[in-house]
């Protein structure tokens, strides 16, 4: 099936956005690609560590909230 790669990489953004733990962290268990394409776009650390979890960056963080809100908040 095709798919709008980027739709996928701001819903996964925004889930990122709903794990954050301590100190702008996210557990990264989602789409290996989606993952890589966020990383070379410098909104989070690589992926391909022994770390579970990745790190957002400062424009990662902002964007993940901006996603989550856009995709998941309730109509006001």
């Amino acid at each position: 099936m095709d798919y709008d790669a980027a739709k996928v990489d701001d819903v996964i953004l925004a889930l990122l956005y709903l794990n954050v733990v301590e100190a702008g962290r996210s557990w990264k268990g989602f789409d290996w690609d989606s993952l890589n394409r966020l990383h070379e776009r410098g909104l989070i650390s690589n992926p391909k560590s022994k770390a579970k979890s990745v790190e957002l960056s400062d424009e990662g963080a902002r964007l993940a909230e901006e996603a989550f809100r856009k995709h998941f908040s309730k109509a006001e």
